[in-house]
């Protein structure tokens, strides 16, 4: 079978792989699209720790069940399926608290374990996810879009909130459609134009774009100068991390998606003043892509604005070294093994 594999930082190829034998308590599925994550970006660029090379990417996956093993009861050949992609150990801190999500010891595909950009792909039957109605496209891109709605669960958003989020990237989308999708008000802060226009589609009913605009200014105009009730960091730099506690209301929530690439220096009276909760989100739960899900078969979320790139295995190479060089002018890659 063939595959896409990076083999070293900035080097990626299409390889000749043998198709898995599954063993008699695994499904082997034929991949139809994969989606390419940040995630995979940094092994790209050589900036993911948790990678060694070589490494076969992907764990934003849609695909067929092509063979079941002698165990397997729940899954028929022919069957269409998501993937959740992620491992947990079920004996650290955070399995026995209920949060696999964040397990100390996960596996992710694509990541610490090879991934899904490849024509077959061996998996647990617990692994894939039914989605009826669901096209191949839309199958692939709830695992992304799980990310943001895990942290706007873990920002405890509702209905009574006004929720500012930093970053119309795909995740930074996730999360604006998550608080949405919660009955939220979210104003959307990006950059990039082109993006801001999709987080309107999206749902956020004010935007900013903070390179032109007063950003303070327009969040205290918004919340009569209480402060957004709930901030979502999704860019991962530091001045987004501390302007979240500086533009969030007091007893407010401030969730982080992003990485921060250098040091935050903050004024930590802020944290007892306001009496925050600030809370990392990582990974996604069963009941996140439940939610996601819900969102798409209701139709209401713009897809294909979302998917701002595709192209076939051939082309997955020069995709990627594209997104590499020119970040801003993409939203989410999925690649169509099926093409």
């Amino acid at each position: 079978m063939r595959a896409l594999q990076i083999t070293a930082p900035g080097e990626c190829r299409l390889v000749e792989l043998e198709v898995p034998s599954i063993h008699e308590d695994q499904v082997l599925l034929r991949v139809a699209t994969v989606g390419y994550c940040g995630s995979d970006l940094n092994t790209f660029r050589g900036l993911n720790p948790l990678v060694s090379y070589p490494r076969v990417p992907g764990h934003e996956l849609s695909g067929v069940v092509a063979e079941v093993g002698a165990s397997v009861t729940e899954w028929q050949i022919g069957e269409q399926a998501l993937v959740f992609p992620y491992t947990e150990c079920g004996e650290c801190a955070a399995c026995l608290a209920d949060r696999p999500n964040c397990c100390q010891h996960n596996q992710t595909l694509g990541v610490q374990r090879e991934g899904a950009l490849a024509e077959y792909i061996a998996l647990p039957p617990d692994k894939l996810m039914r989605a009826d109605g669901l096209s191949f496209a839309e199958l692939a891109l709830v695992e992304p879009l799980t990310v943001g709605f895990h942290a706007a669960a873990r920002g405890k958003v509702g209905p009574d909130d006004r929720v500012l989020v930093f970053g119309a990237g795909a995740i930074g989308l996730g999360a604006i459609a998550g608080a949405c999708f919660r009955g939220a008000r979210v104003m959307a802060v990006d950059i990039d134009d082109a993006k801001i226009e999709i987080a309107r589609a999206c749902g956020a009913c004010e935007t900013v774009n903070s390179s032109r605009e007063p950003l303070d200014k327009r969040v205290a105009d918004w919340t009569s100068g209480h402060g957004a009730n709930v901030v979502i960091e999704a860019v991962g730099v530091s001045q987004t991390f501390v302007a979240a506690i500086d533009l969030v209301s007091f007893a407010g929530r401030v969730v982080y998606i992003g990485y921060a690439k250098s040091p935050v220096e903050y004024d930590t009276k802020w944290f007892v003043m306001k009496e925050l909760d600030i809370r990392g989100s990582r990974n996604a739960l069963p009941s996140d892509f439940a939610d996601v899900i819900e969102l798409l078969q209701s139709g209401r979320f713009p897809t294909d604005r979302v998917i701002s790139h595709r192209g076939s295995l051939d082309q997955a190479p020069g995709l990627l070294q594209a997104w590499a060089e020119s970040p801003r002018e993409f939203t989410k890659i999925q690649i169509d093994l099926n093409a």
